[in-house]
């Protein structure tokens, strides 16, 4: 009776490691045992850039919206206290794009938040 060997289930997973290695460098996209570390670490790599993309997106829009601020003679501090107070719920990513694509808009969200 010949041995069982691990076929299918060892190719599948072989190939699924090496599938998400294509396009590496040198042995990393050939080689199983380099391609499973690099994979793992890209995939360790992406996770942490999910979240990094959100920081950056939010450091963008508040920076947009302290630039529309100061155009209207106020700084972002005040102007997300004022809303705040006001009860005016925009979040960040709407108020950065009214600050860039209408800039009255954003002027009148501003004179309702400070006053």
């Amino acid at each position: 009776m010949p041995r069982a060997k691990r076929g299918f289930k060892a190719r599948r997973r072989k190939n699924r490691v090496l599938n998400h290695a294509e396009g590496f460098f040198g042995s990393r996209h050939k080689l199983f045992a380099f391609a499973q570390e690099v994979v793992r670490k890209a995939w360790v790599y992406g996770y942490i850039g999910r979240r990094l993309r959100r920081r950056d997106f939010r450091r963008l829009w508040i920076t947009r919206i302290n630039a529309g601020a100061r155009i209207n003679g106020t700084s972002y501090s005040r102007l997300v206290n004022g809303l705040k107070k006001a009860n005016i719920a925009i979040d960040r990513k709407i108020l950065a794009d009214l600050a860039i694509a209408d800039p009255g808009a954003f002027s009148a969200i501003v004179k309702t938040a400070v006053g």
